[in-house]
């Protein structure tokens, strides 16, 4: 996957094959990022390379639950730069859930998303291909602070200040 930022970072070397196509085929040994249906098929069936599991805007995150402690990576799809749906599916599954592994973000992932991105759980951003990922990494420090609590950030920002 080309154009990523993990962690703050630009990232030369990516190992996992994003197959949108539930009927994509893959080797044994492939890290693999799947669908959700698809994803639950071959986890049940097991997998030899790394699984993870793509989450379109109408998954829902829940059905990962019993699949969260072995997920290295979770990807969410943004088909859209105004679909939001995202968004809570990242809040979701990093404060309902505790999910701690990899939140990627794909698709139509643009600059001025990727703050909104992070105070929401995501910590891994694939920029979209005719944009530049050098370019958009420094959308991460475009605001210093955020109002409301965030996975962050969770005391809002008026708790922080009232409680110095």
């Amino acid at each position: 996957m080309q154009n990523l930022i993990k962690q703050g970072a630009l990232v030369a070397d990516d190992s996992w094959q994003l197959l949108r196509d539930a009927e994509a085929s893959f080797a044994p040994g492939d890290d693999v990022i799947l669908p959700l249906a698809r994803f639950l098929q071959v986890a049940a069936a097991g997998h030899q390379g790394g699984l993870a599991v793509l989450l379109s805007p109408d998954s829902d995150p829940l059905a990962l639950q019993p699949h969260l402690a072995s997920l290295q990576l979770i990807a969410v799809d943004f088909p859209a730069f105004a679909d939001g749906r995202g968004y809570s599916i990242a809040r979701i599954l990093r404060e309902r859930l505790g999910y701690g592994g990899e939140l990627r973000a794909v698709g139509d992932v643009l600059r001025d998303q990727l703050s909104y991105m992070a105070q929401v759980g995501f910590d891994a951003f694939a920029i979209r291909e005719d944009r530049s990922a050098a370019e958009a990494l420094d959308g991460l420090a475009d605001f210093s602070e955020q109002y409301q609590g965030t996975v962050l950030k969770p005391v809002p920002l008026l708790k922080r200040r009232v409680s110095n």
